[in-house]
């Protein structure tokens, strides 16, 4: 997610008449500010160290258990496992938005954009790894490709490394832009846009956001697993469709969190962009959607783990088979799970299914 997005900048770029409270849109913006929202900063802070206490703790467990397995390593695996330390490394940066929320931005310009970029290159990875897996498990199983996942793990980990970079290119202009800067009597990090050059380099990152960050895999997401499922449905096997189950409730479960909130980004850079003229009670509404969808978003770095624990057979598994391996369980409890899931828990699906 943009730095921009944050709930401390979200008024950032506003403008209106004085009577813009009165009037439903604004023909003539001038300089006259917005007054915004005040949130109350505490249970915002204790949102940011829960969420971060959750995710740390299950995506270091999914990323454990994996490595454990790494023996029996498929593609899926790879993809899960870069998805994981991507969430991984978005937890770290809320603690900094804890304080953030409480006492303004106090850990400087260069922090400012560590953390800001950080979150934007996790925003990025994360769908366009989950599009490399809707890809991956399409020529899986619509086109029987069952050696696909094991005869190329060099291709993987290119591909992998390939999202990497490109998540970090795109987010380079949070980089560029963040700053710290006052506001009322806190300081808040956010990005820097002055001037006619600077609205329409907004506007173009914004639209980079938007369209490849995702429209793009959006599209590729629904298309493979729109042709997946029909697959599935013509087959008598359930083998695959259990194969299948996590992936699509990963792919699920990061739709819920961050479409709303792309919904309203979008339309945010509508008026922001002053496309659309709303007046000040109007931009009260994207401020309270924008912050609403903005902690939906926040939950899913600690919402994959939950889902592997409760729908991943072979996770649970491979988790019990890690606690028996380091003396923390009873082998005796481990070897009787194993036993009553061994249908379930072929070779051929991933560690985490």
């Amino acid at each position: 997610m943009s730095s921009a997005s944050t709930t401390s900048s979200i008024w950032e770029g506003y403008t209106s008449v004085p009577t813009a409270s009165e009037t439903p849109f604004i023909v003539n913006p001038v300089t006259l500010v917005c007054e915004p929202e005040i949130y109350p900063a505490l249970p915002i802070a204790l949102i940011c160290i829960l969420v971060c206490f959750l995710a740390v703790t299950g995506n270091l467990v999914v990323m454990i258990v994996i490595l454990h397995n790494r023996r029996s390593i498929l593609s899926t695996d790879i993809y899960l496992l870069h998805l994981a330390t991507a969430d991984l490394l978005f937890a770290v940066s809320l603690p900094f938005w804890a304080v953030d929320a409480i006492s303004g931005w106090v850990f400087g310009d260069a922090m400012c954009k560590v953390v800001s970029m950080i979150q934007e290159v996790n925003f990025y990875s994360g769908i366009l790894l989950l599009a490399c897996i809707s890809v991956n498990r399409y020529f899986a199983i619509v086109h029987s490709a069952r050696s696909h996942r094991q005869k190329q793990p060099f291709l993987i980990k290119l591909v992998c490394a390939a999202v990497w970079v490109l998540s970090i290119l795109l987010s380079l202009p949070i980089l560029y832009k963040g700053q710290v800067r006052a506001s009322s009597n806190k300081y808040i990090c956010n990005e820097d846009h002055d001037g006619e050059y600077d609205e329409k380099w907004k506007l173009a990152t914004k639209i980079c956001h938007h369209i490849i960050g995702f429209l793009i895999p959006l599209g590729v997401i629904v298309f493979c697993y729109s042709v997946t499922i029909q697959r599935l449905c013509q087959t008598k096997g359930f083998q695959k469709e259990k194969a299948l189950k996590v992936i699509i409730a990963v792919v699920l479960a990061f739709l819920i969190c961050w479409v709303p909130h792309n919904i309203t980004v979008f339309i945010d850079t509508l008026v922001r962009m002053r496309f659309i003229m709303a007046s000040c009670a109007g931009r009260n509404h994207i401020d309270r959607a924008l912050f609403a969808t903005q902690s939906l978003g926040f939950l899913h770095s600690c919402v994959n783990p939950i889902l592997y624990a409760f729908i991943g057979v072979k996770f649970r598994a491979n988790l019990l088979r890690l606690l028996a391996d380091k003396g923390l369980m009873k082998r005796t409890e481990e070897s009787h799970f194993q036993r009553s899931v061994r249908p379930s828990v072929s070779g051929t699906t991933s560690t985490v299914i």
